[in-house]
């Protein structure tokens, strides 16, 4: 759960650190043409870094500016990659993985999200671009870690400012606003009653619009420990409930991987 500033090393590759210079010498601010100094390293928390802690350099004119390029640069080769795949397919169905980057998500900088490329902090929506984009190609969006319990992750791991289920709900809204469907799948093995209620909780939530649910599961991380006995029964009833009691226009597949 700790930062790992490391996952900016696209910033250095040869080719990306031109166009962030180019970017930089186009607002007419060729100093910002470096990937930031003071981001941390493996072991260090937000708040032991110039960059992520609370009033760090990240919501600060080249913090902006940096971390704006860096995520629209990867939502502009996801772009380009879908127009490619919709040549490729046609008309097949096609969804996109969002990994959950649930950790720092109650600090202010969202650090482990940065790192990653998705720029949402506490005073930005990162998800909002992303699921404009996935529309403009008619693509899902296939978000891991809605069997996980954000007082659970919080007992296991209370240093890490962890919030999945906040983080499951941003993305959601986001894709409901864009008007996209959106798939979903477990983080971690699953096993009982309690994850499996969560995975309905989030899926199949009672009382809402049929868009408000999603269109499709998987269940990921099949495992001998998954095919003992009692667990093999607790899934049987998992699929039964999954698949009961549901919209006509809604289908929920269940992949096992």
């Amino acid at each position: 759960m700790q930062l790992d500033a490391r996952i900016m090393k696209l910033c250095y590759d040869e080719y990306l650190r031109k166009c962030l210079v180019k970017a930089a010498e186009a607002i007419g601010i060729s100093k910002w043409g470096s990937p930031p100094d003071g981001a941390g390293s493996y072991n260090d928390e937000p708040e032991d870094t110039d960059f992520f802690c609370r009033c760090g350099d990240y919501n600060r004119p080249y913090g902006r500016f940096f971390l704006n390029w860096y995520s629209q640069y990867l939502i502009d080769h996801g772009d380009r990659v879908l127009a490619k795949a919709k040549l490729a397919f046609g008309d097949t169905p096609i969804s996109v993985k969002l990994p959950g980057i649930y950790w720092w998500y109650e600090t202010n900088s969202h650090a482990a999200e940065l790192t990653a490329g998705y720029y949402n902090s506490v005073n930005r929506d990162g998800y909002a671009p992303i699921a404009s984009m996935l529309k403009k190609h008619e693509a899902a969006l296939n978000l891991t870690c809605v069997d996980l319990s954000t007082v659970d992750e919080q007992k296991d791991f209370p240093e890490a400012k962890v919030d999945p289920e906040g983080l499951v709900c941003q993305v959601l809204n986001a894709a409901w606003d864009a008007g996209i469907p959106v798939a979903g799948e477990n983080a971690l093995p699953c096993y009982d009653s309690e994850e499996y209620d969560k995975i309905i909780e989030h899926v199949k939530p009672r009382n809402v619009p049929a868009f408000m649910r999603l269109s499709a599961f998987t269940y990921d991380r099949l495992n001998q420990d998954l095919l003992e006995e009692d667990n093999l029964k607790e899934f049987q009833l998992f699929v039964k409930r999954m698949h009961g009691n549901f919209s006509p226009s809604i289908r929920y597949i269940m992949l096992l991987c």
